[in-house]
């Protein structure tokens, strides 16, 4: 095959440092997701959705074939936090975590996935996002020690 092509949907979840609600205004959470999303669009990881609450956010991308996950990432995190500082001095000691969860998504799933970030504010009225968080390791089938999860 002259051609490489591939579909790989994969659901970024991640945190602020310490789960700190650094948006709590609507308006800025929507301008940090349109933000993310533009990163992830300049390393050929086109987002179709990002969302979240005040203290963490969701992907939901068609993951590139030409980057590493944890590249893209990485990069996401750094350039996004350099964003955020220049909003203002409240910002000043913004940060991401240091990890993140990614999990697979089948196209059938995709939908699904989309109405499940598109209701994280219903959700965490009724889950914390550690819990959340264990949920997703759980169903993924994913092993992890509790005092290495969180920072």
């Amino acid at each position: 095959m002259s051609q490489s092509l591939s579909r790989i949907y994969i659901h970024v979840i991640f945190s602020t440092k310490e789960r700190r609600p650094f948006f709590p205004d609507c308006h800025l959470r929507r301008e940090m997701h349109a933000y993310l999303a533009s990163v992830f669009a300049n390393h050929s990881s086109p987002a179709f959705l990002v969302g979240g609450v005040e203290d963490h956010v969701h992907v939901l991308c068609d993951f590139s074939r030409t980057y590493a996950l944890s590249e893209v990432i990485k990069e996401v995190k750094r350039v996004s936090s350099i964003w955020i500082k220049t909003k203002g001095p409240e910002f000043s000691k913004f940060h991401w975590q240091a990890g993140y969860g990614a999990f697979s998504v089948s196209h059938s799933n995709v939908g699904r996935v989309r109405a499940y970030i598109m209701n994280q504010e219903e959700h965490h009225r009724k889950i914390s996002f550690q819990d959340e968080f264990r949920k997703f390791l759980k169903k993924h089938a994913i092993e992890y020690d509790e005092r290495y999860v969180w920072d």
